[in-house]
Parts: structure tokens; sequence; C-alpha cells
């Protein structure tokens, strides 16, 4: 039998295609936007050796700036350009808790951040990943995902900023629930080892399976969230009924000419000019050149029947909000909603903290729907964007079977497997865009990471409680309008 021949380095070979042969030694492939051959060092090593600029333990300190503002300069600076006469609706749900302040309050504790340590590596933010931000979500065939849902802030930065205001949030989501003191510093050290642990398996994995890892049937084993099983079986049933067809039901009704039109139900839902809903209506021309050209057949079968005004979450409050209804040949609805895209409030502080910001944002709509496609593993496939009045929109399904769970409902039990699980779920989304290893390498098999976080946590809460006092106190001395209960 022949002996199997080995390569010879330098050995030449013949080309098929009659070009010139070259030497396999000498070969260099590389193409734009694919990593250099061979790896650039060990990921992990790179990550472990971040820890001697900034020591994992040193993100347990917070103290306030110098240059911080007062509560009502931030609120107030924040309120600009917004709805003058929806602002007091803002400050009012701002008002009702220190959760609430925080959720509202995602420049200033950007500010907070910017003076806090980083590790130097980077991934796509969130921007605002507080624990209420993360809930269920219909996919093209209508099945429910668990992601990340609120990418009004995302912009690129360290992702210890996510992951501090997630564990900062479950502190006081759970102080708001009743938990106790412990409870609420175990919830916040049980989202960062999440976070870390998964890290560290999704840089174990080949990159397409660490893309697509930890599916939603897997989140309750892989965080052993036993005990928000039966929250989330409640949640997801909600979810799916929670869809544009019952939002239409309950929201429109048939006109004499058969046109189908919104009822209003001011302040939440309330009618717009002629004007502004042609206007609204004409933007959806440019919207559909940023929907894949497979979708457009699809939407080709949708007639607009109406527009109006809707008021979003707290953090959007004062921003222009319009549902738009299209119904198909069989009346059957599709709303999809066009929401004023501002640029992410993170932005200067991300500055201010050293960190290149990257490309201008040309269009915040489109700076919105790539974060967001970008951290989740299934988005919205009629996510868009659009411009009306020359102000930037995005655009994406209204009621598409989202639902959430209230994490300042939860029982004590409940809220560190909550915590373990938006942690892991945070992760999956910064390994898309950061090198897992390099995280993973960092945050290292201790604890020392989530003890720190930890602390953070609770000191941030503290500063929270207070700044939701002075906020309280401007309320009531009238020096702030508010209107609550909306």
């Amino acid at each position: 039998m022949e002996a199997e021949r080995s390569p010879v380095v330098g050995m030449r070979e013949h080309r098929v295609d009659g070009g010139e042969p070259a030497a396999r030694a000498e070969r260099r492939l590389a193409a734009p936007g694919f990593a250099p051959w061979p790896p650039q060092g060990s990921g992990k090593e790179r990550g472990r050796a971040l820890r001697e600029k900034t020591p994992r333990g040193s993100h347990a300190g917070f103290a306030p700036a110098p240059d911080r503002p007062s509560v009502v300069a931030a609120v107030e600076q924040a309120n600009l350009g917004r709805l003058e006469h929806l602002v007091p609706i803002r400050v009012g749900r701002m008002a009702a808790s220190p959760f609430a302040f925080l959720r509202g309050s995602a420049g200033l504790m950007a500010h907070d951040l910017a003076t806090t340590p980083a590790s130097g590596s980077t991934a796509q933010l969130c921007g605002d990943a507080h624990a209420a931000n993360f809930g269920l979500y219909g996919d093209a065939r209508g099945h429910l995902v668990m992601d990340i849902n609120d990418f009004d802030e995302t912009v690129p930065g360290p992702w210890e900023w996510d992951l501090k205001r997630l564990a900062a949030s479950l502190v006081l989501a759970g102080r708001q629930a009743g938990a106790g003191e412990e409870v609420c510093r175990e919830a916040a050290a049980a989202a960062s080892a999440s976070y870390r642990r998964t890290m560290r398996r999704l840089a174990k994995l080949p990159a397409l399976d660490a893309w697509n890892a930890v599916t939603d049937e897997q989140l309750v084993d892989f965080t052993e969230a036993h005990e928000l099983r039966e929250v989330l079986d409640g949640v997801s049933a909600k979810a799916l009924r929670n869809t544009s067809a019952r939002f239409a039901a309950k929201a429109t009704v048939r006109q004499e000419d058969g046109r189908w039109r919104f009822t209003a139900a001011p302040p939440v839902l309330s009618e717009v000019s002629d004007g502004r809903a042609a206007a609204v209506t004409a933007s959806l021309g440019d919207y559909l050149a940023t929907v894949s050209t497979e979708l457009h057949p699809l939407l080709a079968r949708y007639s607009v029947q109406d527009v109006a005004f809707r008021i979003v979450g707290t953090g959007s409050v004062g921003t222009r909000s319009y549902v738009v209804l299209l119904t198909d040949r069989r009346e059957e609805p599709l709303v999809l909603q066009v929401k004023e895209a501002r640029p992410s409030v993170l932005l200067p502080h991300l500055v201010r903290a050293g960190f290149d910001p990257g490309t201008p944002v040309t269009h915040e709509g489109r700076r919105v729907v790539l974060g967001q496609k970008r951290m989740q593993v299934v988005s919205d496939v009629l996510m868009g964007w659009t411009t009306v009045d020359g102000l930037p929109y995005q655009v994406r399904q209204f009621r598409n079977r989202k639902g959430s769970v209230d994490p300042a409902a939860l029982q004590p039990a409940q809220l560190d497997d909550y915590g373990r699980i938006t942690g892991a779920l945070l992760a999956r989304a910064h390994a898309h865009t950061a090198e897992a290893a390099v995280i993973a390498g960092y945050c290292g098999k201790g604890e020392e990471l989530d003890e720190a976080v930890a602390a953070f946590s609770v000191a941030y809460a503290d500063r929270s409680e207070a700044d939701h006092a002075e906020l309280v106190a401007a309320v009531r001395s009238g020096r702030l309008a508010a209107e609550s209960g909306v």
C-alpha cells in the first residue's frame, strides 16, 4: 500500500483555474470585517490582564461626582424637547416610587457611572437595562421569546454600565416589594453571578452556537430559576393574547364610510389632526425602505385606516409616539407604533468617561433599530425607521404579544431567580458584540465581582431613594408639576 503523502512546506500545487500556483506556506488570506488569522492571542488572558488596571473589587464603590446636577435640574434637562403638556405625567410617574424614579432617570445614572471604574472592554449596551425592561414578545411565527425589550438608549459602551443598572434596579424593586435588605443584596449578586457564568459558558462555545445559546426553553433550568416558572407561565399566557387584533377590538370603531378609526381615550390615546395623520402616513414610504425587501409584499396587503397619538412608558413620556391602524382585505388589523427616537442620554457621559462614541449617528431611529438587532437573538421583523416633520422615529409592531414580569411585585423568594434570568439574558445580548472570552476572563470564576456589584447596587439604591425624596419634595413645593395615576 502506498504510504500517505505528507504536505511539504513550500511545495507548489497545481491550479485548476490556470493561474500561478501558490506556495501553501506563503498563503495569507484576509477579508475586511472578518477576524485575522492566526487569532490575536487569548481572549481569556486579555480579560485577566484588564484586572491589573481595574480590579474587580473596585466596582463596589460609589460616590456622587462634585458636578452632579440636582434632581430637579436633571429632570428638567431630560424634559427638554418633550411635549410640555405631557411632562407632568412623566414627573408623576417618576414620583410614584424610588424604582419608578430610577426607570425615568437613565441620564442621571449615566452621569454617575461615568466616574466609576470600567474594565475597558465594550459592548453594544441596552443603555436602560433596569429589571422591568426584560420581557416576552412574539417572533415572526408568533412564538414567544424572552429578552431585553427596550433600546431607546442603546449605544456602544462599557458592559459594566448595563450590569450595574440592572443590579441596582433589583435592589429597588425588592425594597418596593417588601423584601429584606439581605434578599435585595442577594438578588443583585445573583444577577452578576449569572452574567459571569453565562459569559464563561458562551466563551467556550463555537461562535455560531454561542450566538443562539441559552434558548428560552433552557432559561429556567439554566439559571435555576424554578421559583419563577409559574410566574412566567402566567405572563406567557397573557402575552399570547396581547395582539394588534385585541388592541384594535377595544380601541377602534367602524365609521359610516366603512373606515376604521381609533376611539380617543385621553390622555393615553388621543386624536391627531388630519395634517399630522397624513404626515405620519406619508412617512411609511421611507420606513418601507428600511424593512427587508422580502417583507414588502406582506406590507403591501395592508391599507392605512387611521393614526392616533399614544402615550408610552415612564422614560419616554412626552416624546411623540403614534399608533397606525392598518387592515388587510379581510379587515384583520395590524398596528404599527411610530415612536420618536431621541439621542441616547448615555452619549455625552460616555464621552466624559473617555469612551470613543464611534461613528456619528446619522438617524436616531436607525441607531435604535440596529442596536436592538445586534443585541437580541430574534427581533421584530417589521422594525424600521423613518422621519416625520424632520424628526427621527423608529417603527415597530405594537402589542406584538408583549408581556413582562413586574419585578416590584415578586415574592422575596423569587427575586434572586429573576436576577439570574435577567443576568443571563444581559450576558447573551452583550456577547453578540463583545468578545465573550475577554469579559469572562475579566470576571473570573470567583465571586469578587458579584460582591462588588452587589455593594454598588445597595449604595446606588440608597442614592436613588434620596433622589426620589428630592423629586417628591419639588413636586410638593410646586417647583415641578406632576400628574399621578396616569
